[in-house]
């Protein structure tokens, strides 16, 4: 699995990508997670609210800091 955190370098964004960080970690789990900060990129995913998660190359999450429990049902954890 591959999750990509979209995000121009804001405070949400650096929040979300640290969350999705702590479950990956606190899990235990083997997914690659990398932050896409260029605005060229993330455009390519058609989102315009940020911060955005894509998981697996499709957008689950765009315009809002989602929760430990959410990013844990999203992981399937």
């Amino acid at each position: 699995m591959e999750i990509i955190v979209l995000g121009t370098g804001c405070a949400k964004c650096k929040t979300t990508y640290e969350t999705v960080k702590k479950v990956i970690e606190d899990n235990g789990l083997d997914i690659k997670l990398s932050k896409q900060e260029d605005i060229m990129e993330i455009m390519k995913y058609n989102v315009m609210s940020l911060p955005g998660i894509v998981v697996d190359g499709e957008v689950k999450i765009k315009g809002y800091v989602p929760s430990e429990s959410e990013i844990r049902k999203l992981l399937g954890v």
